[in-house]
């Protein structure tokens, strides 16, 4: 196990040299903030620890350790499956880590650091996994990330942690319903610059309620986009035609709460959105059409429908304030056919063919 991992700087690799052609060693959010990061997309600057980091702690002992407490699963036993993920979880995190890894990590986020300019640079920690961004499966959102990270031995803890995130219950019992075998399952780490949000959310590049494709659906919050994306909030939600990028739909709700950078307490914690912020548009319209500008050209990048995952930056001022922080294949809508929203209507010139053929079919009428 640790041979493997004696050269441990080939096993962390910048966001930048990343790719959908390196998913299998980089996990598939790396892989697609790779692909962005190289089309000039505005990702926030990390590197990536490799899925092959994760399958070279879990030795032979530790497999073996892991697959005894997979047998005795019983995935309709809630009690028996939470008590299996904490004990797999507390294997995993209990493994030794060779020295000249945890050196590797730590050089490469004092050189984060130093590229942002910021000594012990606040990150975001987030698991990656092989199969969470495939388009044919709902793999994404079941590992963990983590915020607001600072200081290199904070960071090694929390990419344990994401290691072990691999079987909570949630996903433990996905693969098993799908019958993905755990074996199969890899998983990597991101670590990104954390942006300190002033509003953020998710975008889809068709409308999720129907498939539609000529749609781009926004939800938006105020705060760090976790509100969002783990369905606490109910969002603002904005619809845009997209081959127009014109609003037709804004509807916005009562915003309550948000995530948000306590930077006394130098942690995200959730905090009460003053009275009267709570019925305010956390986007105006300008932010709302550079959103959707930036999404078409994410998902012509990638030729399909995009789920994607957004900030703006309160300490940047546009347009470079707005960055991408993930984007996945659409998966609901992916493989289905489009419903045709609108009922196609001929063109003149078949109006006139169609009677040119009536006149050379039908017999003469009668003379009277």
């Amino acid at each position: 196990m640790t041979s493997q991992l004696n050269d441990a700087r080939a096993w962390i690799r910048p966001l930048s040299e990343c790719s959908l052609a390196l998913l299998a060693h980089v996990g598939g959010k790396n892989a697609r903030l790779g692909e962005l990061t190289r089309a000039a997309f505005p990702v926030p600057a990390g590197f990536a620890v490799a899925t092959d980091v994760y399958a070279a702690l879990l030795d032979q002992h530790a497999m073996h350790a892991l697959d005894r407490l997979l047998a005795r699963i019983v995935v309709d036993d809630l009690t028996s499956l939470r008590r299996t993920s904490q004990a797999i979880r507390r294997l995993i995190e209990s493994v030794e880590i060779p020295r000249a890894f945890e050196v590797a990590i730590a050089e490469a986020y004092a050189k984060l650091s130093g590229d942002c300019g910021v000594a012990d640079l606040p990150v975001a920690v987030r698991s990656s996994a092989t199969a969470e961004c495939l388009a044919h499966s709902s793999f994404a959102g079941q590992q963990e990330t983590y915020l607001w990270v600072r200081g290199a031995d904070n960071v090694l803890g929390k990419i344990r942690k994401c290691w072990s995130s691999l079987f909570t219950p949630q996903a433990i019992s996905y693969r098993q319903k799908v019958r993905f075998s755990h074996e199969s399952a890899l998983i990597g780490v991101g670590i990104q610059k954390m942006v300190d949000a002033r509003s953020a959310g998710v975008l889809f590049t068709l409308n999720p309620a129907n498939g539609d494709r000529s749609k781009i659906v926004i939800e938006a919050n105020w705060g760090l986009g976790e509100s969002v994306v783990s369905g606490e909030a109910t969002p603002d939600r904005y619809v845009l035609d997209k081959v127009m990028l014109e609003v037709i739909e804004r509807h916005l709700s009562s915003k309550h709460f948000e995530y948000a950078i306590d930077h006394e307490k130098d942690r995200v914690r959730r905090m009460s959105i003053p009275v009267e912020k709570r019925r305010t548009a956390c986007l105006d319209t300008d932010e709302i059409i550079a959103l959707a500008r930036l999404a078409k050209r994410i998902e012509q990048h990638f030729a399909v429908p995009q789920d994607i995952e957004w900030a703006f930056d309160r300490h940047q001022y546009r347009p470079d304030d707005l960055v991408i922080l993930q984007s996945r294949p659409e998966t609901v809508w992916h493989k289905r056919k489009s419903p045709q929203i609108m009922e196609v209507q001929p063109r003149a010139i078949g109006y006139v063919l169609h009677g040119i053929a009536r006149k050379v079919q039908s017999p003469p009428m009668p003379k009277p």
